[in-house]
């Protein structure tokens, strides 16, 4: 069994500009997005809590993001939270 608590589960979008679709990165791993979904369904199949996080680059056009929250869904994530560069400037 494993005992180390589940880390926070983030994919982050990061803005490569010039028109192209955002980076993808979870938790600091790069993937892609033909690999979101089958990687997020492999992290959340074992875990009870299935909450995840989305945090943006500014510059990342909301529907890459609602784009994101939705891959997540379809791999049985619950609850996905924003994270904002506000909020985590504390504002």
């Amino acid at each position: 069994k494993n005992t180390t608590p589940d880390r926070t589960v983030v994919v982050q979008l990061i803005d490569r500009g010039a028109g192209q679709p955002p980076a993808l990165k979870i938790n600091q791993e790069e993937t892609t997005w033909d690999n979101l979904q089958g990687r997020l369904t492999d992290i959340f199949k074992t875990r009870a809590e299935k909450v995840m996080f989305v945090k943006g680059d500014d510059a990342v056009p909301f529907a890459d993001v609602a784009n994101v929250i939705d891959i997540a869904h379809a791999s049985g994530v619950d609850k996905v939270g924003l994270i904002t560069a506000k909020i985590e400037a504390g504002g």
